[in-house]
């Protein structure tokens, strides 16, 4: 059996009967897991067990785990700071921030490496222009170099505990103030300004080895008439083609609101696999869910395949064993230093970005 294209979520913290059945089925091929599925690190240790076990190849599990307002685990795990506070470093003392950002990038993977999470959907790659409501401090700046820099160094970070990084949200989402989970974000710039602005960080990361991308939903009417996951001109050409990209696509949530502009759930599926995206996520929808697996009984990607089975994580030790690591030490010591460093108000306006209008 090989990983099929959808990645669906959990009701609880085990297994039901009904969970196991359709987790075998061969259009799924990930979990995503969110804060009501972890009570404790045990627990979600075993889930994830219960999970890899029952098929060949393993589903990929997954979380948001980004740090700041996104964790989905905390209580047992390391409470991370959120990515603008790396860019607030970052301003007055930039090698210092790319240390701190390598060393808790590390942190966050070996983590959830520990407890058989593969990888997380981590790092945002947005500009924080001041005016997205749902970006905000989860980007690690506004400048495209700060950007570029800091999420270079979380994903050596990352690498380095054995787990892969997924870049969000291509081509870029902080330059509209829309909420894409309740609405359809539209943003009028031309492909010119993205170009030389908000797709920077996500062509450096490539260059980086970036293994897996995120595209917004958000439409760029000057470019295309469909949100960008759901578009052959910007997976198509722009990411696979002028970016070189090889890695994975991954779909932003199919029951967002903004995922509405591709029809109903079957229409969503396929229209995101045909412009271009490896893997679907339908979240906290069961019967949409159900509805996704079934439209796609029959899908079957090679290539895509490929791509997906190099998301697996990689190496890790339990908990206990990875608290007795210098490394480990080394990041709680950073996580420290950021929150005092947030204590003093480093974060100081940044005169380089815009105030929101």
């Amino acid at each position: 059996m090989s990983l099929g294209p959808v990645m669906l979520d959990l009701e609880g913290t085990e297994l039901t009967a009904e969970e196991r059945e359709l987790l075998r089925h061969p259009a799924v091929g990930g979990v995503i897991l969110f804060a009501r599925n972890y009570q404790d690190p045990g627990q979600v240790a075993a889930l994830t067990s219960a999970i890899h076990a029952l098929r060949e190849p393993r589903l990929l599990i997954a979380v948001d785990q980004e740090g700041g307002r996104v964790q989905r685990f905390r209580a047992g795990f390391t409470r991370l700071p959120p990515a603008g506070r790396f860019g607030a470093l970052h301003r007055h003392q930039p090698q210092r921030a790319r240390q701190a950002a390598e060393r808790v990038g590390w942190l966050m993977a070996a983590e959830l490496r520990a407890v058989g999470v593969d990888f997380s959907f981590a790092p945002v790659l947005d500009l924080d222009r001041g005016v997205s409501r749902v970006i905000g401090d989860r980007a690690f700046a506004h400048g495209v170099n700060a950007v570029s820099d800091l999420a270079a160094a979380w994903m050596a970070g990352v690498h380095a505990a054995g787990m892969a990084a997924v870049g969000k949200h291509f081509p870029g989402h902080g330059g509209i103030a829309a909420d894409s989970h309740l609405e359809l974000p539209v943003d009028g710039r031309s492909l010119a300004d993205l170009t030389v602005e908000d797709l920077v960080p996500f062509a450096r990361l490539i260059d980086h080895g970036l293994e897996a991308i995120m595209p917004a939903h958000v439409v760029y009417p000057r470019i295309d008439t469909q949100p960008a996951g759901f578009s052959r001109f910007w997976l198509g050409e722009v990411l696979r083609g002028r970016l070189g990209f090889q890695g994975v696509v991954f779909s932003d949530d199919l029951n967002m609101a903004a995922a509405g502009a591709g029809g109903d759930y079957r229409e969503r599926a396929k229209a995101g696999l045909a412009a271009g995206c490896d893997m679907l996520l339908v979240c906290n929808n069961r019967p949409a869910a159900v509805e996704t697996v079934a439209a796609l009984h029959d899908h079957d990607d090679p290539a895509a395949l490929l791509r997906l089975l190099r998301m697996h994580g990689r190496g890790g030790r339990d908990l206990d064993g990875l608290r007795l690591d210098p490394s480990y030490q080394l990041a709680l010591h950073e996580v420290g230093a950021m929150e005092e460093l947030a204590s003093l108000d480093l974060d100081l306006p940044d005169p380089t970005r815009p105030a929101a209008g």
